[in-house]
Parts: structure tokens; C-alpha cells; sequence
């Protein structure tokens, strides 16, 4: 509802997402009409609407500007939400009556203290009985919570309320992408790195009347997803790399130049299994972490600085082709052999494993220097 006030400036831009919630649209209407009017505001409601029944009618006949995003998602709603919005605050809720609107007093008392960004917290606050399934309340929301504060350094308790307070200043330095319900985690992740001083307050959570329109599991794994597109070293480029460590020293210990095959044969096949999988992952979290960077996820770094850079790229393919010439030319000696032995047996397992594993690194290499590559093609001016 813009106000009839047309000559003062709008303070208060309230953002409801909304995918056919015609039976509880009305009541987080009202209710925030009311604050406005108790509290003096002077503010706007923008229902960013997906729907296919009555919602959008429903909003527009009480006030509130009904937009339209591009696609349907969680981040998509808010993202085109947001760009339509005037005032200095802007207050994001669910339009599915879970939230009470008569707290956005306790968001904003928060904000005129001088925080960017205020998250009403459930889990500090009530959450009512049948609000919260087991899974959600006692494991998934808890899980992703901790993940999510380990990883980023951060100290929140309920990551993934979606009743939330900040000002506009300071959402235009989030430059939010996500589409999905990992929007919830971008946000507050960018505003820690940015460096927005944040609060929690409690709040009330109260059951639906509708069925919920949350898949626990998929949703659970964009959230993950996204932690690991923003934070891949930790998550694959480190234990990939012990991985390798371990299995590059269990490979020294256990080989058997004599080809006796005994049971450090088999010792050395797992180092080298290790081996392999910890490059495996090496190589897969730097691909993600340049991935990250090329699309504003993260910011460059010590790692893309050595890997954007064509020459260095082109180093790359050579030193791939190194390691599979190294496996060639082993893999011609075990050949060598067997034909000077008169194609008699042959006890050259550990050569054959590690001249196997020199090709596959090798051609690993090649392949992940010519993704990167490509993924660099627009990139102006490419590094030299």
C-alpha cells in the first residue's frame, strides 16, 4: 500500500512472496497495514506473486503493488522485488501467515539502532506446536545452521528465518544472484563478508493452514550446494589434498620394485586409489572456486591470479603432458620386459598401477587447463 501521503518519502518497503497463498494473503496484509498505521509509517507492500489462483487480486484490491518476477523461486521473487522498492527500510516476509507481522516493530526498533541488517530468530524466540516438523526443527535447520556459522565465521541462530529487516543502502552492497531457497543463506553470507552489522531477535513461528511448499531434502542440498560454490578449498581442495598427501606416502612406503606380489602390492593400489581421489577433489574445488569467482560469488584470489593467466594455463598443459609421457614410457618398459621375458608372467603390478595412475593424472591435468580455458574465453582482458 503506498501512502496517500504522497509528499513524504516512503520508510518502510514490506516484500511478500507469494505462490497461491489466496487464504492467508489478506491477514499478512492487514497486519502490516496495521503497524504502519499504529506506528506512524509511512510505507509500501510489494507482493511479488507467482500464483495461479486469486492471490494477485486479493493484494491488489487491499493496496499493495502486485509484481510479476521472471521465473518462479524463492531469490527470484525477492530479487525482482527488491528493485521496484523506495523505502529506507525494507522488511522481507512469507505470505503463508507463519511469521507475525505485528513484530516488524521489533525489526525496525533494531535498525534505528543502527544495524544493516536484523533476521528474527525462531529458535530464540516461540516456535509454536505443529509450526515445525521434527526433521526441520531438531536436524535440518540446526545442521545447516552450524555448517554455515563454521564455515564463514559467522554466529547466528536461525539461518534460514525468512523474516527479515535491512536497510536499502545496505542491500545494494549483497548484490544477491540466487534464484532458489538458497537465497536465504546468500544474504546473510554476503552481508558478513561485507561487513554489515547484524542482529537477531526473537520472534514468534506459527503452523500454516496450508501445505507447505518446502522439499526438505532438495532444498536442504541447494543450501549445501551453495556453501560449496562459495567455499569449495574447505570443502573438497583440503581434504582432496590430505587425501593425496596420504596416498602419495602409503605408495613410497608399500613399493615393491622387485614385483613380488604380496600384500603391499595391495597396500600400495590403495595409497594409490587415495592418491587419485584427493586429486580428483584437488582439482574439482579449484574448478568450482575460479567457477565462483568468473560469476561475482567470490573474489579473486591467490588461486585465480596463478590460473587466469593464459601462460600459466598453457605450463599446465605441459606439465600434463609430462605426467602422461612418464606413464608411456613405463608403461613401454613393462611392456619391454614382458616381451625380453618371452611373454612369460609378468610381476610388475606396481609399475603397471602407477604408470595407469601417471596417464590419468596427466590427462586430468590437460582437461581441467582446457576447461578453465574455456570458462576464461569472455573474460577481457585475459591475464597475461
Amino acid at each position: 500500500m503506498i501512502s496517500k501521503f504522497t509528499e513524504k518519502p516512503i520508510e518502510l518497503s514490506v516484500i511478500l512472496p507469494t505462490l497461491n497463498e489466496e487464504q492467508t494473503i489478506e491477514t499478512c496484509i492487514r497486519k502490516i497495514q496495521n503497524v504502519f498505521e499504529n506506528q506512524g509509517i509511512f510505507g509500501e507492500i510489494i507482493v511479488s506473486d507467482s500464483s495461479t489462483d486469486k492471490t494477485p487480486e486479493i493484494a491488489r484490491a487491499l493496496g499493495a503493488r502486485v509484481i510479476h518476477p521472471i521465473s518462479r523461486g524463492y531469490g527470484c521473487a525477492y530479487t525482482e522485488a527488491f528493485a521496484h522498492t523506495r523505502g529506507r527500510y525494507i522488511i522481507i516476509g512469507d505470505a503463508d501467515n507463519t511469521y507475525d507481522f505485528n513484530e516488524i516493530p521489533l525489526l525496525i526498533d533494531e535498525m534505528e539502532k543502527g544495524f544493516d541488517l536484523v533476521v528474527g530468530s525462531r529458535f530464540r524466540g516461540t516456535i509454536k506446536d505443529g509450526a515445525m516438523t521434527p526433521l526441520h526443527r531438531y536436524i535440518g535447520n540446526p545442521i545447516l545452521t552450524f555448517v554455515l556459522n563454521r564455515v564463514f565465521h559467522t554466529n547466528f541462530t536461525d539461518t534460514h528465518s525468512g523474516f527479515r529487516a535491512i536497510r536499502s543502502d545496505a542491500l545494494k552492497r549483497l548484490h544477491l544472484q540466487s534464484y532458489g531457497m538458497e537465497f536465504a543463506s546468500e544474504m546473510l553470507i554476503n552481508a558478513s563478508r561485507e561487513g554489515l552489522k547484524i542482529s537477531e531477535v526473537p520472534i514468534t513461528y506459527y503452523p500454516r493452514i496450508t501445505p507447505s511448499k518446502l522439499a526438505s531434502f532438495s532444498d536442504g542440498w541447494r543450501h549445501l550446494r551453495f556453501f560449496l560454490l562459495v567455499k569449495p578449498i574447505p570443502f573438497l581442495a583440503v581434504p582432496g589434498m590430505l587425501s593425496m598427501i596420504f596416498g602419495i606416502i602409503m605408495m613410497g612406503a608399500f613399493h615393491d620394485p622387485s614385483g613380488d606380489p604380496s600384500a603391499r602390492t595391495h597396500s600400495f593400489i590403495l595409497g594409490t586409489m587415495l592418491m587419485m581421489g584427493g586429486i580428483q577433489m584437488l582439482f574439482f574445488g579449484i574448478v568450482i572456486k575460479i567457477y565462483s569467482s568468473l560469476h561475482g560469488f567470490e573474489k579473486e584470489g591467490l588461486t585465480e591470479k596463478i590460473l587466469l593467466n593464459y601462460k600459466n594455463l598453457e605450463k599446465f598443459l605441459s606439465l600434463g603432458s609430462v605426467f602422461i609421457l612418464a606413464g608411456v614410457c613405463l608403461g613401454g618398459y613393462i611392456l619391454y620386459e614382458w616381451i625380453r621375458s618371452g611373454f612369460g608372467a609378468l610381476h610388475e603390478i606396481s609399475n603397471a598401477t602407477l604408470s595407469l595412475a601417471l596417464v590419468t593424472i596427466g590427462v586430468e591435468i590437460v582437461f581441467i587447463a582446457v576447461f578453465i580455458s574455456m570458462m576464461c574465453l569472455n573474460r577481457e582482458p585475459f591475464s597475461n
